[in-house]
């Protein structure tokens, strides 16, 4: 596995250069900058040239990670003698356990807006319509699980709606359940990988390495 290359474009305009072009392609003359402009044009040039040498070590401890986490993975499978592999999120740790790199594998399930739109029709009619007294308790569930936060509904519990199929036992809710099950779509998994080292206290510290923690 090979970091991705990412290739950077930008210019850094110099004292020397007689003329300046701007965003639209205009040559502006040097003595018509500012001060400030220039200073911008230096500083700007100098924290990308960094912040690109930060992206370049940290794609290729990235891969570093990531082939180490596999060999570590597929030794402790062959070890036990497994074959057949369903990678999941795992841990692993050195020989004294003061290290500890987490691996955590991210896959969202999302719906269809459609396909989930139908199923809440059907289960607003199976709840005017079609709802017992001993079914009560689903009703609540309902509106929970479809009570929007940012525009979404909680995935999670309406998920949990299809558990309770067999024991509420109508018609209208199976077909709910049914679209809820078509409507499921699962994006492209994201993985995760952190790296803990005891500290003095004995309890696991993360290395940061997201400048918006630092």
């Amino acid at each position: 596995m090979s970091a991705e290359t990412v290739k950077f474009n930008y210019n850094q305009q110099r004292a020397k250069d007689q003329f300046w072009k701007d965003e639209a392609g205009v040559e502006i003359p040097y003595s018509r900058t500012t001060k400030v402009e220039r200073l911008h044009e230096r500083s700007a040039a100098k924290v990308t040239r960094a912040a690109i040498a930060v992206h370049e070590k940290l794609a290729a401890f990235n891969e570093l990670l990531t082939a180490a986490s596999e060999e570590a993975y597929e030794a402790f499978m062959a070890s036990k003698n497994i074959t057949k592999k369903g990678k999941g999120n795992f841990l692993w740790h050195n020989f004294d356990r003061s290290i500890k790199i987490e691996v955590n594998v991210n896959q969202p399930i999302v719906f269809d807006d459609l396909t989930i739109t139908a199923a809440k029709e059907k289960l607003d009619e199976f709840l005017d319509n079609q709802l017992e007294a001993k079914n009560q308790f689903v009703k609540s569930m309902v509106i929970e699980a479809f009570e929007t936060s940012k525009g979404s509904v909680d995935t999670k519990k309406v998920l949990s709606l299809t558990k309770h199929e067999e024991r509420i036992n109508a018609p209208l809710f199976s077909e709910a359940v049914a679209l809820i099950n078509q409507a499921i779509r699962r994006p492209k998994s994201k993985t995760y990988r952190r790296v803990w080292v005891k500290g003095a206290d004995g309890k696991y510290q993360i290395i940061e390495l997201n400048l918006s923690s630092l």
